[in-house]
């Protein structure tokens, strides 16, 4: 957040005029703080932009998610998401995996059960609770997540490799706010 003087443009040294100002107030691209000292807000993009930036990342999640490995496994996009999260977390609750799958628990209990069946992934109790039921990955699992995981990073690092060394420099940058982006979604109502 940029903190500027009344008379000045967020983060700039010129002066702005005060109907600039009182434009950008009433837009909430600024607002008052306290002592009156105003603070830059960066304005929501667009709808055109935001629908470009929804689509290309769309695009690029549909077309780094099939693998060779993953096809020859027979998993679809559900299966491998719960095999890379249970393989992410090492041992997880399936409730914790539901949530985060975001899947009902007819189809959550489907992917577990064929995941389970190839030897993917296995059932767990917690010696604790009984009544909680966990699953954790399997060194086969494991192994094939490593091999999607590094397909797709190979297929990334091919694309990239198309693009000039800016435009390669400006994704690099735009991660920290693309991870950003990526946690305030995590809690989107479906």
């Amino acid at each position: 957040m940029v903190v500027v003087e009344a008379d000045q443009v967020a983060g700039s040294k010129v002066p702005a005029p005060k109907d600039l100002v009182a434009k950008m107030l009433a837009s909430k691209q600024l607002f008052l703080g306290a002592g009156g000292s105003l603070h830059g807000i960066a304005p929501i993009l667009d709808e055109e932009t935001a629908v470009r930036l929804r689509v290309a990342i769309a695009r690029l999640s549909r077309r780094l998610r099939p693998t060779a490995a993953g096809s020859a496994a027979g998993l679809t996009p559900t299966r491998i998401s719960v095999l890379l999260t249970v393989v992410r977390e090492e041992r997880i609750r399936i409730s914790a995996l539901a949530a985060a799958e975001g899947l009902n628990p007819t189809m959550l209990s489907r992917a577990i059960s064929w995941l389970t069946e190839e030897g993917l992934i296995a059932r767990v109790s917690d010696d604790g609770d009984r009544r909680s039921a966990w699953v954790q990955s399997t060194r086969t699992g494991r192994r094939l997540a490593e091999r999607m995981r590094r397909e797709r990073t190979n297929a990334l690092n091919q694309a990239l490799d198309g693009l000039s060394v800016d435009e390669r420099q400006i994704i690099e940058q735009a991660l920290p706010a693309l991870e950003g982006l990526a946690e305030q979604l995590q809690d989107r109502p479906s």
